[in-house]
């Protein structure tokens, strides 16, 4: 991958897109991010699905920014972006709230992205992923350009996420919204992750 390139896994994608479809009349958030070292250009392995009400609520993305942070400093990850979707299909701008985060994200982060989901382009067989993104230019956020950005096996992509769909899987997604309404539901999202890899491995040939 080259200087600039941002890559999104099929992993990261499905599950944001599950958030924003859990929760289709609420505007929703969460972090990207990456298990592979920091270099010119950002591969996005996964992503924590956060909160689906009280977006710009501080002290609870704060606790969440934390957490997340912990967990990825014991899993060899790194937070390298945040993605929202607003409850405005045809809105697709970001908010002071997501150019907040993603602002305190790139304090840590020198390339990192803000992702915004196109709520008018989430519907299955779209032929083009439904997300605009972002990228820290010339101190303010610019549209990025989208040959810049790759997803890989865009059809196996939105074939996995039809198969979670007819089997219901999109239930299994935890936000940390969730989390804090019953602590023993896990943010984490191993047991999704798990379902989502055993998809991705016959797609692909490998993970």
């Amino acid at each position: 991958m080259k200087m600039g390139e941002v890559e999104l896994s099929c992993l990261a994608y499905a599950k944001m897109y599950l958030h924003a479809s859990q929760f289709p009349r609420s505007s929703v958030n969460g972090l990207l991010l990456s298990s592979s070292p920091a270099g010119a250009a950002v591969c996005i392995t996964d992503c924590v699905p956060l909160l689906h009400s009280h977006l710009s609520l501080a002290p609870i993305t704060q606790l969440a920014l934390t957490q997340v942070d912990v967990w990825c400093s014991q899993t060899q990850q790194r937070i390298v972006g945040y993605y929202q979707a607003n409850a405005c299909v045809s809105d697709s701008s970001p908010t002071p709230c997501a150019l907040k985060i993603a602002e305190k994200i790139f304090e840590q982060c020198n390339n990192a992205v803000l992702l915004m989901i196109d709520g008018e382009k989430m519907f299955p067989g779209c032929r083009v992923p439904p997300i605009v993104m972002y990228e820290r230019k010339d101190a303010r956020w610019a549209l990025k350009d989208k040959h810049t950005i790759m997803l890989r096996q865009w059809e196996e992509t939105c074939s996995i996420v039809n198969q979670l769909f007819s089997s219901g899987d999109q239930t299994l997604l935890v936000d940390f919204d969730s989390h804090l309404d019953d602590i023993t539901k896990d943010w984490t999202n191993q047991k999704l992750n798990a379902k989502i890899m055993e998809l991705i491995s016959p797609a692909n040939g490998n993970v």
